[in-house]
């Protein structure tokens, strides 16, 4: 019989620069990182670390601190208890989205009770490519039958040429997401949903100070104009994205806490929401970037719902492009699209980003009394991740 899995709470930590000595968060080891929500969710909950039986994690590049399943290795890092399972996923951008899709299907299936679905990314520590460029050989064969560089800003281009999207058309995105995140911390919307956490501090040089200094807030927001975005120079040559229209290399880590009802219930924890449907599905590999086009329609030909359905949209911002593909293929209202900003402002700790956004979408539906979100990624690989989250 089907259970119906449940978000009982969700907390993320400040998002930090990816950049050692200079990253916020740059002096905590990733399993100290990820050990962080995890905490902050059982204690919170007042739970015991035993009542978790299962922990799905996402982590992109599992090299050096983060190899050897960094989710389990952040569980018992906290040194309580070691029943719980664990698991480590690399779904590239969407990793930690289908921990959350994991660790719900799990609950409905009988086979968990309370679960925890989760993400990390220390970037300043553990750079992109590790798990590749330490490697044997390539990751693609030579055989390989798609047009697909490594480089993504190639496919955020390919993605603005066929949609038509100008580079007044990104800076202007990228101005509302830094506009939108400033505005959300100046509000203290984020005030729920972002954990304060203690980290090693450093001096003007990034040499480690030996103290420690308190992390409460996302370091990524700068004060910006539309002719400063406008003066920036783009990445690809004549291309429309800049550094002010990309996402940003970054340290975070987020969690969400799942629980069948029955056992929410018992324990006196209000069910928050629950997963209409959801998805992976891959996308063209010319594109590689527009797999939120192909999840929505998995998720609106699944649900039967349409975007009037909907009544707030978290859409990773990869590249401006990525958003302003999938918003014009479906008309979308972009005032309702990721409304306290997003990865172009806030930053994209690429493995906790879809967790980060699950939570980010509860909270917001939350704070305007709204029922129903659509959470979208874009993730190397050409898949596109994809979940719809009515408000209980």
């Amino acid at each position: 019989m089907t259970r119906e899995a449940v978000i009982v709470d969700a907390v993320r930590t400040p998002i930090a620069r990816g950049k050692p000595g200079v990253g916020l968060l740059s002096g905590l080891h990733a399993t100290e990182l990820l050990a962080k929500p995890l905490q902050e969710l059982v204690s919170r909950n007042h739970l015991e670390f035993a009542d978790v039986d299962y922990l799905a994690g996402g982590c992109v590049t599992q090299a050096g601190e983060q190899s050897s399943n960094v989710t389990r290795n952040a569980w018992l890092s906290i040194g309580d208890d070691y029943t719980a399972g664990a698991t480590t996923m690399d779904n590239q951008c969407g990793s930690a989205q289908t921990a959350n899709h994991t660790v719900a299907a799990m609950i409905g299936a009988g086979s968990v009770d309370v679960g925890i679905a989760c993400g990390v990314e220390s970037m300043s520590r553990v750079h992109m490519g590790a798990n590749v460029m330490n490697g044997p050989g390539n990751y693609l064969p030579e055989s390989w039958p798609w047009d697909t560089p490594p480089n993504q800003f190639v496919h955020a281009e390919r993605i603005a040429s066929n949609r038509g999207i100008t580079r007044a058309m990104a800076d202007e995105f990228g101005f509302h997401s830094q506009a939108r995140a400033a505005r959300a911390w100046q509000e203290g919307r984020f005030d729920r949903e972002v954990m304060s956490l203690m980290a090693p501090a450093f001096d003007a040089d990034g040499q480690a100070t030996g103290a420690q200094q308190t992390v409460n807030r996302d370091q990524g927001l700068r004060e910006t104009s539309l002719s400063g975005l406008a003066d920036l120079k783009s990445i690809m040559p004549d291309g429309v994205h800049t550094a002010g229209s990309s996402s940003q290399i970054s340290d975070g880590a987020a969690a969400v806490l799942w629980m069948s009802a029955e056992q929410a219930q018992q324990r006196g924890l209000k069910p928050r929401a629950r997963i209409i449907t959801d998805c992976v599905v891959g996308t063209d590999p010319y594109f590689l970037l527009d797999g939120p086009v192909d999840a929505t329609a998995k998720l609106f030909a699944r649900s039967g719902m349409n975007k009037n359905d909907i009544d707030l949209f978290e859409v990773n911002e990869a590249f401006a492009a990525v958003v302003l593909s999938w918003a014009g293929v479906y008309d979308i209202d972009l005032d309702k699209v990721n409304v306290n900003g997003g990865a172009i402002a806030l930053g994209h700790p690429v493995g906790s980003t879809g967790a980060r956004l699950i939570c980010t979408a509860l909270h917001e539906l939350e704070r305007q009394d709204k029922s129903t979100a659509l959470i979208a990624m874009c993730c190397g690989s050409a898949i596109g991740t994809g979940t719809i989250i009515e408000r209980l």
